[in-house]
């Protein structure tokens, strides 16, 4: 399969505003594919399974694949391209959208297995895709994705550069960037450069289901004015006093005139512990 000649068989036209840039790359392919380390076992969640490229290789590795697209167009190829694959479900949809533990639960209505999701996504989404997979109750044990260069860097940010969005994604999972693709690897040509990113999935969070609102809120109100300090922010974002923000912070051992980005995920977690759940 060859992505310009499939676009022309079927006169199709990539669709700037579902930000359609298809890999035409090979070796880019094979680097996703041992990303992702697939198996004959494995159960993956494509998501933006574009003319299929991807799709057929992982058909040919594993054990099941759920190729999701939400262009019609790109459905009606999908299904025709990938007919022969028993193991290969095409799905109309749109990922933010739909049920993905119903997606990946087996055919026998069996409990939803371990799964992977690998996934080139429109990079004007990366965000609420991230948020839709992670968030999951029935979380995948690995995540392999196609996002803008920058993002990827942002993500695997160590403390000093720390960003909502690296918190956010290191809060669920440990993230790697694995490789910067060229924007020459795909048609039509993006204007940047992409990465490779992994995320290998905590079997275990740092925090409770019910403590991860909390969370958020105390990190979203950290990184509200990112150029304050950290306990006048936190008093500010989170409606209190400052005199309410000192002791929580001593408890956790951060100095309150540090910044937002300058915290660990481990850092934010015990000073949520601590403005929440004091010992007793």
């Amino acid at each position: 399969m060859d992505t310009k000649a499939l676009l022309r068989e079927f006169e199709i036209r990539p669709l700037k505003g579902l930000g359609q840039n298809f890999l035409v790359d090979r070796g880019v392919l094979q680097r996703i594919l041992e990303t992702a380390e697939v198996g004959p076992q494995d159960v993956v969640l494509e998501v933006g399974a574009g003319l299929g490229i991807l799709t057929r290789a992982l058909a040919e590795r594993v054990r099941r694949v759920i190729a999701v697209e939400v262009d019609q167009l790109l459905v009606t190829v999908l299904r025709e391209q990938l007919s022969t694959f028993a193991n290969c479900e095409v799905v109309l949809g749109d990922i933010l959208e739909l049920d993905i533990a119903e997606l990946v639960r087996t055919a026998d209505a069996g409990p939803a297995p371990r799964y992977k999701v690998v996934a080139n996504i429109p990079y004007y989404i990366t965000s609420a895709v991230l948020r839709r997979i992670l968030e999951q109750d029935h979380k995948p044990e690995l995540v392999v994705l196609m996002v803008q260069n920058e993002v990827a860097k942002r993500i695997v940010a160590e403390p000093g550069e720390m960003s909502l969005l690296s918190v956010s994604v290191q809060f669920y999972g440990r993230p790697s960037f694995i490789a910067r693709v060229p924007a020459r690897c795909f048609h039509p040509i993006p204007k940047v450069d992409s990465a490779i990113l992994r995320i290998d999935v905590h079997e275990q969070l740092p925090l409770p289901r019910d403590s991860m609102g909390p969370f958020f809120d105390v990190v979203r109100a950290g990184f509200g004015q990112r150029r304050k300090q950290l306990h006048n922010a936190l008093a500010r974002g989170l409606h209190l006093p400052v005199e309410r923000i000192s002791e929580p912070l001593a408890w956790a051992g951060i100095d309150g005139r540090r910044r937002a980005e300058t915290l660990s995920v481990g850092e934010w977690v015990a000073l949520c512990q601590a403005l929440y759940m004091p010992a007793t």
